[in-house]
């Protein structure tokens, strides 16, 4: 067992990246997932790929780097973004999809026994589907690490998937059992800035929020589903912190 710090969307915001894992690349029980989108938006995405290639080359076993539809765009994705990455960045990216640095999902189990799938934008009740229904999160990570083609790129696959509308709105079923709890970033239900909700009743009566943190935590049967996207923006959130899971197991 081991401390998991579950970093959100970075956005090219290299110096709030910086400042949030000071604290942990020294402490050798800490493994970091980070959940995608590294790049684009802020000011230095060629910083912030900087300061994840050394983390990669030279700790490699605790740093988990998960693929966001921002860095999709470079790996076989459309290109969306006005203002593209130079292209060694480019190529970096390709690099680490290629020698599988760059996954799709994580898996882990905390110290209660809660097992939570990590993707960058959370997994619908259909996506679940066409992966074969699995019941464990480990199984559903190593399923989506496979990469499969058609769930990868859908609009509604892992990597672009909206919080509220897409992923929660399809498990509020109450028929449908929640197999496995679910951590992602991409999206939020609410709007940090403003203090207000950007999600229907049914998820909000199931939600609290971590407002210094940012962070959601959404109840679904009895798992909980946490959004940790800080929301950046192109100048880095005022207040925001990783979601640090003590005694924790990777399972993937």
């Amino acid at each position: 067992m081991t401390k998991i710090a579950i970093i959100g969307d970075v956005g090219g915001c290299a110096d709030q990246l910086a400042a949030a894992i000071r604290p942990l690349v020294d402490d050798e029980d800490t493994i970091v997932i980070q959940v995608g989108d590294l790049v684009d938006r802020g000011p230095d995405s060629a910083g912030v790929l900087a300061l994840v290639r050394e983390r990669l080359d030279n700790a490699p076993h605790r740093w988990v780097q998960l693929i966001g539809n921002h860095e999709a765009q470079y790996l076989g994705g459309t290109a969306f973004w006005p203002h593209q990455l130079d292209p060694d960045d480019a190529d970096l990216l390709h690099g680490w999809w290629l020698k599988e640095r760059l996954r799709v999902a994580a898996a882990v189990r905390t110290a209660d026994g809660e097992e939570f799938l990590v993707t960058h934008a959370g997994l619908t009740v259909e996506a679940w589907q066409d992966l074969g229904a699995p019941v464990t999160a480990g199984t559903a990570a190593d399923l989506l690490n496979t990469r499969p083609d058609d769930l990868l790129w859908h609009f509604r696959g892992p990597l672009w998937a909206e919080a509220g509308p897409h992923v929660y709105q399809s498990w509020l079923q109450p028929d449908r059992p929640v197999p496995f709890g679910q951590i992602h970033g991409h999206s939020t239900i609410v709007n940090y800035r403003h203090g207000t909700w950007l999600c229907d009743e049914r998820v909000r009566q199931r939600t609290t929020v971590a407002w210094a943190a940012r962070h959601t935590f959404t109840r679904m049967g009895g798992s909980r589903f946490i959004a940790v996207d800080p929301k950046h923006g192109t100048t880095g959130a005022p207040t925001w912190s990783p979601l640090i899971l003590d005694n924790a197991t990777l399972l993937t």
